[in-house]
């Protein structure tokens, strides 16, 4: 995901983006290289986290409490210390970046994608599920 230009130009009829966008800074780059490779009528399907996940304090929601602590778009290197990310985390663990939905969904709209289906699903073993969806998915098309 971070350098598609090993790839031709519409080598793939389909693409599957699991949630990983959270772990890369900008997500431009991924839509418009996604919309390079795929042929006409190719389908990109990417899910991703609900953004305002991002917004909670991380280890009181462990605990099942949601209290804002975080603005939009939050991110490991700008949001919190190196000494909070190290605690939280530990330092084996992967940088993230929450993205908006603008960024997300109008992001692949800019590139050039139709979207043709949205779903959202939730976080099973976390009581968020109670009040919102905690994952989000898209299918778009290279029309």
């Amino acid at each position: 995901m971070a350098d598609l230009s090993v790839f031709s130009d519409e080598s793939f009829e389909f693409i599957f983006n699991p949630v990983s966008n959270c772990f890369i800074p900008e997500l431009e780059p991924v839509w418009r290289e996604t919309f390079r490779l795929l042929r006409i009528g190719g389908t990109l399907v990417t899910g991703f986290i609900n953004p305002i996940e991002y917004c909670f304090d991380s280890e009181l929601a462990e605990k099942g409490t949601y209290r804002v602590k975080y603005s939009l778009p939050y991110s490991d290197v700008t949001s919190i210390t190196k000494y909070e990310l190290i605690r939280l985390y530990g330092s084996d663990e992967p940088l993230e970046f929450s993205h908006t939905l603008e960024k997300q969904i109008g992001g692949q709209l800019k590139a050039g994608f139709k979207l043709i289906d949205f779903f959202e699903d939730y976080w099973a073993d976390e009581k968020i599920k109670d009040y919102m969806p905690s994952f989000i998915a898209t299918r778009s098309q290279k029309t």
